[in-house]
């Protein structure tokens, strides 16, 4: 089997959606838009995927609106992850990537418009994912049919002209490469935390559970506020 980082350089993009499957679990044509939309930012910024010291060094960034199956596919195709810390979500809930490079900050937006893409599922298939996924109703049988329609129109946003997305050359306000911090270890359940994700209570340290403190994810709707007590 071919590498993924010689599928993205010969450009094969069935192949790097086979690898998107497995990461992801499941084919879908936001997963599929994500890879398309990773491709067409690649070009443009004369870019391939992160190697070995790319993703050590972080040389490219990529900056993603949304946290949704697109994020998936601008993981899986650019290299850029959460992990190696290559990969910025910004929660503003647009279908958009940035790819930047960090040794001048130029980089390019490639935003996908809903609207504009509706013409690229199969009929039916929109009203299918709003009773099974949407509504959280539908019979197995129509379960098995959405997932055969959302694959089709994944293999379709696969090749989806490079006209259909607004392109932009942007330059990005410098973004600090990660830090290394210390870990101390929290008084109350003894696990080991970042040093700036410690509170003090009385001169000793505190996981932010454990101090009863709120802190931020990233669920299903954006970032939020989560913990806390009362």
């Amino acid at each position: 089997m071919l590498t993924l980082n010689r599928l993205v350089d010969e450009r094969d993009v069935e192949g790097i959606l086979k690898y998107a499957r497995e990461f992801h679990g499941h084919v879908c044509p936001y997963l599929a838009l994500g890879i398309r939309a990773s491709l067409v930012a690649m070009d443009k910024l004369g870019v391939g995927r992160l190697d070995y010291s790319g993703s050590v060094d972080e040389s490219v960034l990529a900056i993603v609106e949304i946290n949704s199956c697109f994020t998936d596919g601008v993981q899986v195709a650019t290299g850029c992850t959460l992990g190696n810390n290559s990969l910025v979500y910004l929660d503003l809930g647009k279908t958009a990537l940035t790819l930047v490079k960090r040794s001048t900050w130029e980089g390019v937006r490639v935003y996908a418009d809903a609207e504009r893409l509706a013409k690229y599922y199969p009929p039916g298939a929109t009203e299918l994912f709003n009773k099974v996924v949407r509504e959280r109703k539908g019979t197995s049988e129509e379960r098995a049919r959405l997932w055969e329609l959302w694959e089709e129109a994944a293999h379709r946003m696969l090749h989806i002209p490079t006209e259909e997305f607004k392109i932009e050359r942007v330059k990005v306000p410098p973004i600090e490469q990660a830090p290394i911090f210390e870990s101390v270890r929290c008084s109350e359940c003894g696990e080991l935390v970042m040093s700036t994700r410690a509170v003090h209570v009385d001169g000793k340290p505190f996981c932010l559970r454990c101090a009863g403190e709120r802190y931020l994810g990233v669920i299903g709707r954006g970032i939020v506020k989560l913990g806390g007590r009362g």
